[in-house]
This record gives C-alpha cells, sequence and structure tokens, in this order.
C-alpha cells in the first residue's frame, strides 16, 4: 500500500457481539459521524475515492462486515443466523458505540445496504439520515422472481446452495469469479476500480473462509433475513428517517424495479431518489457524483 492510500485514516479491530470488526476511519473528527457500508464481493476499499472527497465534512467509519475483508469469519450456524442482517447490525451499531457515536449517518452500498434496511429497523435510535445504494428491499425481490431476475441475480440462486458446492465451485477459481462479478452489473470492466483496491478484493475474496463466509450472507437472505423482514412488516416497523435512494441507470435495480416506491412502502420518512450514470458500483466509477449526492442529503 502507498502512503496515499487512505492517508490519514485510522485503522482497528474492535471486538464487538461475539465477532471482530475491522473498520477504518478519521475525516473531520467534529464532524458528523457517517458510516459507509460496502457489499459483495468487496470490502471498505470500495469508498476509497468516495471517503478523499467527504473526509473534511465527515467523520467517516467504513467498516469490513463480518464475513468480508478482514473481519471476523466463522462457520455458519444450521440457520445462518450468525451471518443474518440483524447480526450484522448489530456488529455496526456497537462499533459505532465503541468510537463514542450513540447515532449517525448511514449509507450502504449493495449487502452493506440490506444491514442497514435492518439496522434503521432494529436501532431506530441510532440512525439519522439513510442513503441505500443500488438495492431493492429484499423480501420484495424475492416475491417478484421471474426469469429475468433469476438470469440477472444468477449469483443468489447459487450461493444459496447447501455448503460445500458453491464454494468448491467458486474456490476453483476465485480470482475468475471475483473480476467477472466487479466487470458485470452494467459496468466498464475493471478500468473504474484502482490497482490497490482490485489487490484488496483479491486478497480478501480468494480465500476459502472468505468464500464461505460470503454464500453464508447470501443463505441467510434466502431464509432467516426473510423470516425477520416477514415480521416486521406485519407488525407495521417502518424506517423513521429519511432516507435516500440512488441506483445505477446501467445497472439492473432500476430495470426491474421501481426502487423509490419499494422503500418509500417501507418507509415513515421522506423518501428521495434517482438513477445514477454509471453501473451497479458507481462509487467507484462515480466518485464525484456520489459524493455529491451524499452531501446535499446528509448536510
Amino acid at each position: 500500500m502507498s502512503s496515499s492510500w487512505f492517508d490519514g485514516f485510522e485503522t482497528r479491530r474492535f471486538a464487538v457481539n461475539d465477532t471482530e470488526i475491522f473498520a477504518r476511519f478519521g475525516g473531520r473528527r467534529d464532524g458528523p459521524p457517517l458510516l459507509l457500508q460496502h457489499g459483495f464481493p468487496q470490502t471498505h476499499a470500495m469508498w476509497h475515492r468516495v471517503a478523499r472527497l467527504l473526509a473534511d465534512r465527515y467523520f467517516l467509519v467504513m467498516p469490513d462486515l463480518r464475513g468480508y475483508g478482514d473481519s471476523g469469519k466463522a462457520p455458519g450456524l444450521p440457520d445462518h443466523a450468525n451471518y443474518s442482517k440483524r447480526a450484522m447490525a448489530r456488529d455496526l451499531v456497537e462499533l459505532m458505540r465503541a468510537l463514542g457515536h450513540e447515532r449517525f449517518f448511514l449509507c450502504g452500498h449493495d449487502r452493506g445496504g440490506r444491514a442497514a434496511h435492518r439496522l434503521a429497523l432494529d436501532h431506530p435510535r441510532a440512525v439519522a439520515k439513510l442513503c441505500l445504494i443500488d438495492i431493492a428491499p429484499t423480501l420484495d425481490m424475492y416475491e417478484a422472481t421471474d426469469m429475468r431476475l433469476a438470469r440477472a441475480y444468477y449469483h443468489w440462486f447459487h450461493l444459496i446452495q447447501p455448503a460445500p458446492l458453491p464454494e468448491a465451485m467458486i474456490g476453483g477459481n476465485s480470482r475468475l469469479y471475483l473480476h467477472t462479478k466487479l466487470g458485470g452489473w452494467g459496468g466498464q470492466g475493471l478500468a473504474h476500480i484502482e490497482p490497490q483496491a482490485l489487490a484488496e478484493y483479491e486478497r480478501c475474496f480468494c480465500r476459502a473462509e472468505s468464500i464461505h463466509a460470503a454464500c453464508e450472507d447470501y443463505r441467510a437472505s434466502a431464509g432467516i433475513d426473510l423470516e425477520h423482514d416477514r415480521e416486521s412488516r406485519a407488525r407495521g416497523d417502518k424506517i423513521p428517517c429519511d432516507t435516500l435512494v440512488l441506483w445505477g441507470e446501467r445497472g439492473i435495480i432500476g430495470k426491474l424495479f421501481e426502487p423509490r416506491e419499494l422503500w418509500q412502502a417501507q418507509c415513515a420518512g421522506r423518501v428521495q431518489g434517482r438513477a445514477m450514470d454509471g453501473g451497479h458500483f458507481f462509487p467507484e466509477e462515480l466518485p464525484e457524483a456520489t459524493a455529491d449526492a451524499l452531501r446535499a442529503f446528509f448536510g
């Protein structure tokens, strides 16, 4: 790593919620705290460009979700509960408390957005404002599954197969699998990813324990996470804060769903939403536009 990589940010491992979470944090120490959560198959490194643009205004916290990056990767339980979004949400609330923040802004991309959704429901007082990037609600997506969604989201149905089948298949050429995921989804190959970030994704993903943990994340989403979502909807639980929904114009979500409307149905607060001129991984593709959107929303 060069000295310019996340220059001025600290790293630390935090013992929280029966696991260990690796996080990078820094920026304006007296600024409002902003928790940035990555998605699959990445790590907190996905925020490297955006962080440079926001560090003068916010105190940024960028963790690796459990099972990803340098965070804990325990074997999955039979019901996959230790990779549920509820477990991930609790990790992140405890992480922010360890850094002295009971309430914060929250932004999640992909899997990080699904953990952010659960965090906002389970810990409503913790979230001042919420941004969800390139996702629709998990329950709505599964219940709307048809051939178009199955083709576009084939990995959802591959990764949830019983262990060790998907683990063994991905492990046969994990670098090819990783590059295929990063370069697809409306992206422009790998040109938009900085070499240091790509090296981090390769280092962290191409390990047996990481591949298993990622599968467990998806197995949880197809099982226990759906149970939690159905329970929340049956109770009438809503995300209480104002929410910003962003999606990639060249991605899949906006072609298959109306993300702003679906999220408004799950929110008591006001929902804003718009497409960004990029693919699924647009925070790296369009860092300036992403940072501008977050500044305008979080204030």
